[in-house]
């Protein structure tokens, strides 16, 4: 088995197809030197190798890489001609991570191994340049403190050990920068940066052997540290990976005026730009540029102008105190330039790349597909595209979809973020930026112009007011809560399950961090990151540019999936239409039954006695919805149209305070004892299992009716006004075939009522919604007498798991830190449990209908690994809220097999 892979000299063992094994950084450097990049000589030490320390230790891996890594090293000696150990001809190394996708700053490095007492006075005699010695040495025994030895700050308001004495020195010798440090000064200071070491009972080691053996070591435990977790559970990226170790020969930016360090990109990383762009610093080692212990230059002599003019610099003192790295090396940054066309011509894609400059002569130390905004991704990948460098595969390859989020919210100021620090954190539940007054109930949002609605959780009797919110801040509930949903919907901000929030609501003020904020005062909520910060902080307008645009088109030509929308109104639907999609995949009713016209009529029918009373009610409903109905397929203009009947239990349609109870007896002129005595008679110990779906319709046949007849009655009036429309009627919470069959026949009787009183007919299908497991089971039985299937997993996701969505989050941040579960499978699809379902039901329900249409209409419709999976079962269609229609329509066309 081979667990070390040589690169440099034009030559290597590995490739950039080697990610896995190599990580990004080794794969990379291999193929930088196959196509004749100048790469210092090194290799990589396998990610399997960081797997097999975690598992057995060091003893282990040391034994199986001792002969390999001797070897290796010797080979790098010989085509250096330099010696590791040796002080006479020193040669050196720097030992560094690389996991296959990029971790940037989250492990280790470990710069200038191979110093000790000896080796330094031999590389100052050798270089000529004692001062570079003891830079390099103070630097390895800094970075071999921090670590290898893990010497860190005491606590987080102090700093780096290391970095206090270094500032210590600086204030006594009356210097700014680093390169005003002598030789002498470097010689104390590694004085006292080892008397640091010993003090903490430690020792720096003097034999290069076992630096090497201790910084590998390190690096591999760095895949484990607390920043490195908590990137991964970010990134998504799995804790099974593990890093790959790079041991290179360094070269020495520090070595004097003519030597440097820098970064650089191919392409800008904030616009997509196409322009080569970066930073460097002269006498400059490692991590300097990014570490801003200097004022960096720029590559380019045009960014240098920029930033002068940005500053206020007149351009003749620019020139003298920051050049650009084109007019103070001109042939140096001739050849960098050429390299970075050779590199984004060899990726085709845009390079971040990492070099060195040792005494006039340029090395890379790094290539990677560089980090990009979200606005720089699109531009990047439509211009490589449209260059022919790369096909309508690649270009949806090169798309991260969660990134197309920053194109569509607004979001906050950059430098008003930098400034504030968060009251508190909740879950991302919707992205965006929201900023309003504080206001806790639902029917005083309107006494704001903006208001931030603040609760302990929603319901859906909040729904009127949360349409004029900004955003919501609720307390409890996850990312499939009510508030969280209703949410992406509307397209607004919503932060959830803010648990450290104590909120009052007699005192009209919740407390957190010690500081109690009360009704009327501002609040910023970002649901990008699920950040809250006091105050009204300045938002900028997302916009969607034609870059964008164009992704969008192609997406459409490439996906063999639809992509529908979850809209309830008119507005839905024209905002569904504008970002692209192709029909509503479901239309959830009872969201109209929350507005003011429409409630009470509602609550008139719930508190009936009798069929008759029930019917009045209904008769009062039916021309509102009609209504409703007839604006969506205006607004659709011949795009299907799924409409799911009644849905949630009746008791969320009636008021649960006294005194909302005694306003609504007044209204309707009963008893308020009549409508308490309803309420506790709705009441049930499992309402989400209750008396709700197709149950409350086989149980009040009337309800169906009237809703059956509101949409036949609208389609007929469309059809009339030239408007051809496909009405899509969809039962919920099936469980048992007879339950469909029941619902249909209320259905088709009516319509057929319907079509005699008009003198007229409109197509349109009858389906349901699979949301039970037992449904999905029995598919086949269903399909029988089913046109179509629309999967409802967040229902399916609850009983499946027997989680209750609102509750979950009690215990599922436990859950997913513990590993117990990988993902919150409210969030993505589990695909274990309700992918099986799934499959299972899409596969027994076409093989008793060939013809059976399928879609996914749960929050799960409009998340990229979802789409992927039920993409290939072979659904047709996914739908999703109105916001996540572009996402949803990359997603697609990502999925395409």
């Amino acid at each position: 088995m081979k667990y070390i892979y040589y690169f440099g000299n034009k030559e290597a063992e590995g490739s950039a197809k080697m990610k896995d094994l190599l990580g990004g950084k080794g794969a990379n450097l291999a193929e930088m030197s196959k196509i004749g990049i100048p790469v210092p000589p090194g290799f990589t030490i396998t990610t399997e190798m960081c797997e097999l320390y975690n598992q057995k230790g060091k003893d282990e891996v040391i034994s199986i890489l001792k002969k390999d890594l001797k070897s290796n090293i010797k080979r790098v000696e010989e085509i250096m001609g330099k010696q590791f150990g040796s002080a006479e001809n020193p040669l050196l190394f720097s030992v560094r991570s690389g996991a296959r996708k990029s971790m940037p700053g989250m492990m280790d490095t470990v710069l200038n191994l191979g110093l000790n007492d000896e080796i330094v006075e031999g590389l100052g005699a050798k270089m000529n340049n004692p001062r570079f010695a003891w830079d390099s040495y103070r630097r390895l025994i800094q970075m071999y403190g921090d670590v290898v030895l893990g010497l860190k700050p005491a606590d987080k308001e102090s700093v780096n050990p290391f970095e206090e004495i270094i500032e210590k020195m600086k204030e006594q010798l009356g210097i700014k920068s680093d390169v005003d440090f002598t030789t002498d000064d470097l010689k104390f200071m590694v004085r006292l940066f080892k008397k640091l070491i010993t003090d903490q009972g430690y020792s720096f080691p003097q034999d290069p052997w076992e630096q090497m053996w201790e910084a590998i070591l390190a690096v591999f435990r760095s895949w484990m540290n607390e920043r490195a977790v908590i990137y991964r559970r970010i990134e998504g990226i799995p804790d099974a990976w593990g890093t790959a170790v790079n041991v290179q020969t360094m070269v020495y930016g520090n070595l004097n005026e003519r030597s440097g360090t820098g970064v650089a990109f191919t392409r800008n990383s904030a616009t997509g730009e196409n322009f080569f762009n970066g930073e460097f610093l002269i006498n400059a080692q490692g991590e300097d540029v990014v570490a801003g212990i200097r004022t960096p230059g720029q590559i380019t002599k045009k960014e240098a102008v920029e930033w002068g003019r940005r500053n206020n610099i007149p351009e003749e003192i620019r020139q003298k105190k920051n050049p650009s790295l084109e007019e103070l090396l001109p042939d140096i940054y001739k050849e960098l330039y050429s390299i970075q066309e050779t590199l984004e011509n060899h990726y085709k894609d845009m390079q971040d790349l990492e070099f060195t400059i040792e005494e006039g002569k340029l090395w890379l130390l790094q290539t990677r597909t560089g980090k990009r905004t979200g606005e720089a991704m699109v531009k990047i990948a439509m211009d490589l595209y449209r260059s022919k460098a790369i096909n309508e595969r690649e270009v949806f390859e090169r798309i991260d979809v969660e990134k197309i989020e920053e194109l569509l919210h607004p979001v906050f100021e950059g430098q008003a973020l930098a400034k504030n620090e968060p009251i508190t954190k909740g879950l991302p539940a919707a992205p965006g930026a929201a900023v309003g007054q504080i206001v806790f109930f639902a029917d005083e949002v309107s006494k704001y112009e903006k208001a931030i609605l603040v609760r302990l959780e929603t319901s859906p009797e909040d729904i009127e007011g949360m349409n004029l919110a900004q955003g919501f801040l609720t307390v409890r509930g996850g990312m499939t809560s009510h508030a969280a949903v209703v949410a992406r919907g509307m397209g607004k901000c919503c932060v959830a399950g803010a648990g450290s929030i104590v909120v009052d609501y007699k005192k009209r003020s919740f407390t957190v961090g010690g500081k109690t904020y009360v009704e009327g005062e501002w609040l910023s909520l970002d649901g990008s990151t699920g950040s809250v910060y006091e105050g009204s902080l300045p938002t900028i307008d997302a916009d969607i540019r034609e870059d964008f645009k164009e992704l969008l088109e192609l997406a459409d030509r490439v996906s063999n999936i639809k992509v529908y929308a979850n809209a309830d109104s008119p507005t839905d639907a024209h905002t569904a239409l504008k970002f692209g999609a192709k029909g509503i995949g479901l239309c959830r009713t009872e969201h109209m039954f929350f507005e003011a016209d429409k409630i009470k009529p509602m609550r008139e029918m719930i508190l009936a006695s009798d069929t008759e009373g029930r019917e009045r009610a209904l008769a009062k409903l039916l021309p509102l919805q009609r209504e409703d109905f007839k604006g969506i397929f205006r607004a659709m203009n011949g795009l299907p149209v799924t409409i799911r009947l009644l849905d949630p239990p009746l008791h969320e349609f009636l008021p649960h305070t006294k005194e909302k109870q005694e306003e609504l007896a007044l209204n309707l002129q009963i008893k308020a004892g009549q409508v308490r005595e309803m309420v506790e008679h709705l009441k049930e110990a499992n309402p989400m299992l209750g008396h709700r779906g197709c149950r409350l319709g086989n149980t009040y046949p009337e309800i169906t009716r009237m809703q059956t007849r509101a949409i036949i009655e609208a389609a007929i009036s469309v059809k009339e006004a030239g408007i051809s429309i496909l009405p899509e009627i969809m039962v919920p919470l099936v469980g048992e075939v007879e339950e469909f069959r029941l619902q249909k026949q209320i259905i088709l009787e009516t319509i057929e009522d319907i079509f005699r009183e008009k003198k007229t007919t409109v197509d349109y299908k009858v389906g349901t919604m699979i949301e039970i497991p037992r449904a999905a089971l029995t598919a086949h039985k269903i399909a029988s007498e089913a046109d179509f299937f629309s999967f409802g997993t967040n229902d399916l996701t609850q009983m499946t798991f027997g989680y209750s969505r609102d509750d979950a989050n009690t215990f599922l941040p436990i859950y997913l830190e513990k590993n117990i579960l990988k993902n919150d499978p409210f969030q993505v699809l589990d695909r274990d449990g309700v992918g099986e379902l799934l499959s299972t039901a899409y596969t027994r329900g076409k093989e008793a209908k060939p013809a059976l249409e399928v879609g996914i209409c749960g929050e799960h419709g409009g998340e990229p690994s979802s789409i992927k999976f039920v993409a290939d079962i072979g659904f047709d269609y996914v739908s999703c809220s109105p916001y996540r229609i572009p996402i949803a329509r990359i997603a697609t066309a990502k999925a395409k097999k």
